[in-house]
């Protein structure tokens, strides 16, 4: 695999105009969670990264990771490698993260912000924390996967899903919607993760999408269906493989992962994957992206944005960690539906940024 040497070409010269010309001061920067884009097929994606660029680029730059460093540190040592920019990450959750630049503010050491939904992002664009991205970084992904502003942009999809075990659910019993998942039949059946990042996001966009007195009444009765509680996606697929619950709510990667580490197909496990249909809210499609902190001393975090952006940064995205690429040139693994062909429901992620709300609404639920 290879980046690409136009977009990290341009990135170093912005990276050299900026110290040489501009003189702006490092400002606490931070950048956008570290996965972004869509590539547009005249930023030239396919092609290989340039030697000599890539011999230039010789800095440090400080990445405020909420993903966790066995995904995203392999991929950080490939830039490093292929252009000599070190990476100094500090690893915390999302949530954590966007929390930790907010207190720290104009003095936060950050330059680059790596998230794992939108809604921190938009958090912490909304207080003037991140930078302006280059309109060509922006216009790599779909105007679905970035910020409206242009503070932050999508580097995969992640798209929300209910996992069911094969022998305890058939086909024609599944939910049409997430807000069947309250009935009477459900009760006990339901693995959910409160504290987790992803499921927060879900429920904001319920509340963006339906207000908050549907979401509000749709956790009190998940709380009062008996919900199989547990603290990551990881181990509600874990138990509804194993048959100790029936389905359970998470990222439809986690199953592939899953699949990689048994070294089986997909179709081998036990579970499988529901996508709800007709646009519902349990359908919700995230991402996990990237934004610049504050004011950049140099071009060295664009490098990072653009290469998370390059052929060789989706390829790694969609083989190890088996998200949605956004970029054109990089297809979606195989066994999963398109993503243009997923039924979405009708949001703009850049309304996701109310996160603390939703949290309250969680815990007031009883949830967490």
């Amino acid at each position: 695999m290879t980046a690409n040497p136009g977009r990290l070409a341009r990135a170093l010269a912005v990276a050299t105009t900026a110290a040489l010309t501009l003189g702006l001061t490092a400002c606490g920067s931070e950048e956008e969670p570290a996965d972004a884009a869509d590539a547009d097929p005249a930023n030239d994606a396919g092609s290989s990264v340039d030697d000599g660029a890539a011999a230039e680029g010789d800095g440090t730059l400080t990445l405020y990771s909420g993903r966790n460093e066995e995904l995203v540190q392999p991929v950080l040592d490939m830039f490093t490698e292929d252009t000599g920019i070190e990476v100094e990450v500090r690893y915390a959750g999302t949530s954590e993260m966007a929390a930790q630049l907010l207190e720290e503010g104009e003095a936060s050491p950050a330059d680059v912000f790596l998230a794992q939904d939108a809604g921190a992002l938009g958090e912490v664009a909304a207080e003037g924390m991140l930078a302006d991205l280059p309109p060509e970084t922006l216009e790599l992904v779909p105007e679905t996967y970035r910020s409206a502003e242009g503070t932050w942009v999508g580097v995969t999809g992640r798209a929300r899903v209910l996992v069911y075990n094969q022998d305890a659910v058939q086909v024609e019993e599944l939910p049409e919607s997430v807000f069947e998942l309250v009935d009477p039949q459900w009760s006990g059946r339901v693995g959910v993760a409160p504290t987790n990042a992803s499921f927060q996001s879900f429920v904001t966009a319920m509340r963006v999408i339906e207000g908050d007195d549907v979401a509000e009444q749709w956790l009190a009765d998940l709380a009062a269906n008996d919900p199989q509680v547990r603290e990551s996606n990881g181990d509600i697929l874990a138990d509804v493989t194993d048959g100790v619950i029936d389905v359970g709510l998470i990222n439809h990667y986690y199953l592939f992962e899953l699949a990689q580490e048994q070294g089986v197909d997909p179709e081998e496990l036990d579970s499988a994957l529901h996508f709800f249909p007709g646009g519902d809210v349990g359908g919700l499609v995230n991402i996990a992206g990237v934004g610049l902190v504050g004011e950049q001393e140099d071009g060295d975090a664009q490098v990072l944005v653009d290469y998370l952006l390059s052929t060789e940064g989706q390829e790694y995205f969609r083989t190890q960690t088996h998200e949605y690429p956004l970029i054109e040139e990089v297809q979606a693994e195989e066994g999963l539906p398109a993503l243009a062909e997923l039924e979405v429901p009708d949001i703009d992620l850049n309304d996701l940024e109310d996160l603390q709300t939703t949290v309250q609404m969680i815990s007031e639920a009883g949830l967490s």
